[in-house]
């Protein structure tokens, strides 16, 4: 399916450049460089999930940071999502279906209200492990 009517969540990830830059290349694993390049060839916008910003276009320029929701209380991961939803419904995103690259702390408290915006909600490699992650980051893109 092209992406056209999709939007696309991706987890932010520890590995940053040093200095200030578009969110889209300021994370540097090789999983997010995989998820960009994978949802760059499916189309349609995309956005960062960010443990410091919440919701971030990748052109957005932001600083280096360290925050990570894998190390936050459940209280916290709340309010990030609270945060992640009103940047949601500021930008008036409401596609046929999102699709999350995203682990269980950043999709928790978000998967009701996206599928109350969209016609569905995908998470393609949910129960992979990083290393089948990868995996599947790479045949899709010589699927796609």
């Amino acid at each position: 399916m092209n992406g056209t009517n999709s939007i696309h969540l991706v987890s932010c990830v520890s590995i940053k450049s040093e200095h200030p830059c578009s969110a889209g290349l300021l994370y540097r694993s090789p999983w997010f460089e995989k998820a960009r390049a994978y949802v760059l060839a499916q189309g349609g916008p995309w956005y960062i999930l960010s443990a410091e910003h919440g919701l971030v276009h990748p052109d957005t320029v932001i600083e280096p940071y360290e925050r990570t929701l894998n190390t936050m209380g459940i209280h916290d991961r709340r309010a990030w999502a609270e945060r992640v939803k009103d940047q949601v419904r500021r930008q008036g995103l409401s596609p046929e279906r999102f699709v999350i690259l995203a682990g269980q702390r950043y999709r928790e408290f978000l998967l009701d209200f996206l599928n109350g915006r969209s016609e569905s909600v995908v998470v393609p490699m949910e129960g992979l492990g990083i290393g089948q992650q990868l995996r599947w980051l790479t045949q899709s893109m010589r699927n796609g």
